[in-house]
């Protein structure tokens, strides 16, 4: 095949998946597939400047309608930043830590660094339980879930927790942490939640199962509400966005860039799955992607105000 030939099929392969991740689809290959926006808006881009380049006119207009396409999913998340005026900040870190990681030092010195005020945390295991315990005199509320399976989950604050618990959500059984802390007089729910990975159809349906249920504890919470966790969806991802429309909840991305946190092991295929969703009341001064600490995920560090 001859390169015209190439970059031919290249574009039209391009145009055909941006298109098809679009629709409105439950099918959950297809739904796979919708993660990977940033990548296609690069490759149209790409494309479209080399074909037109070469004088490939048709192809060079399908590739326009591709880069904007996929530049209105993506360019969106640049703009709107909260111009909140904050009577009091909370800094949060959140982190999937990956249950066989053995690398605890790059964690507990990310959180020494930071200091934050909220640490969430994923994939907690019981050998992970004893590395977090050396926190206990800086974070001595806290509550945990641990599992050998990559669903445990733990929280640890330097506020006083008031509730905290944990439910098994549906279907799986994965533990789901509720715990209320105070700002401002004013009591703010935290949930922490790991749904199941969606490959596969029964994963995909488990996944957007956990998802309903968390929607569901979200919309009958009174109060402020900051919500944590590996979703195992993306901001494009169709149930992740009936997710947000159906809690009112807003992601700490918005105006700060899209910040993809997985696969650290191919940099080029990164997608945000990790995500720090609040209520509308909260703004947010600073949201960044913190260093690798020896997981497939990189950690978020945000800064919420009220």
């Amino acid at each position: 095949m001859t390169l015209d030939g190439l970059l031919k099929a290249a574009a039209l392969l391009t145009v055909v998946i941006s298109v098809l991740t679009a629709l409105d689809t439950r099918q959950h290959f297809i739904e796979l597939f919708s993660h990977f926006r940033p990548q296609y808006l690069l490759l149209s881009l790409l494309l479209l400047t080399v074909l037109a380049l070469r004088r490939q006119a048709l192809y060079s207009l399908v590739l326009a309608f591709a880069v904007a396409l996929n530049a209105s999913y993506v360019v969106p998340w640049y703009a709107g930043a909260d111009a909140t005026a904050a009577s009091g900040e909370v800094k949060v870190l959140y982190a999937n830590v990956l249950g066989s990681n053995r690398e605890h030092d790059r964690l507990l010195a990310l959180i020494q660094r930071e200091q934050p005020d909220i640490v969430a945390l994923l994939e907690i295991s019981s050998q992970w339980l004893e590395t977090l315990e050396s926190l206990q005199g800086d974070y001595p509320h806290s509550y945990t879930a641990p599992r050998e399976d990559n669903f445990g989950v733990a929280l640890l604050s330097r506020m006083p927790l008031s509730g905290a618990t944990h439910v098994d959500s549906p279907p799986l059984g994965y533990p789901t942490i509720l715990a209320r802390f105070d700002v401002d007089g004013e009591a703010v729910t935290l949930i922490v939640t790991h749904p199941m990975i969606p490959v596969g159809a029964d994963n995909f349906a488990a996944r957007n199962q956990q998802l309903q249920s968390i929607e569901e504890i979200v919309t009958a919470t009174n109060g402020d509400l900051i919500l944590f966790g590996d979703l195992n969806a993306s901001l494009w991802d169709r149930y992740y966005r009936h997710f947000e429309d159906a809690t009112g909840l807003r992601n700490a991305r918005r105006g700060h860039g899209i910040l993809p946190t997985w696969p650290t092991f191919m940099p080029l295929a990164m997608i945000p799955i990790d995500h720090v969703l609040v209520s509308e009341r909260f703004g947010i001064a600073d949201i960044r992607t913190g260093p690798r600490i020896g997981s497939d995920h990189l950690p978020l560090l945000v800064t919420v105000t009220r």
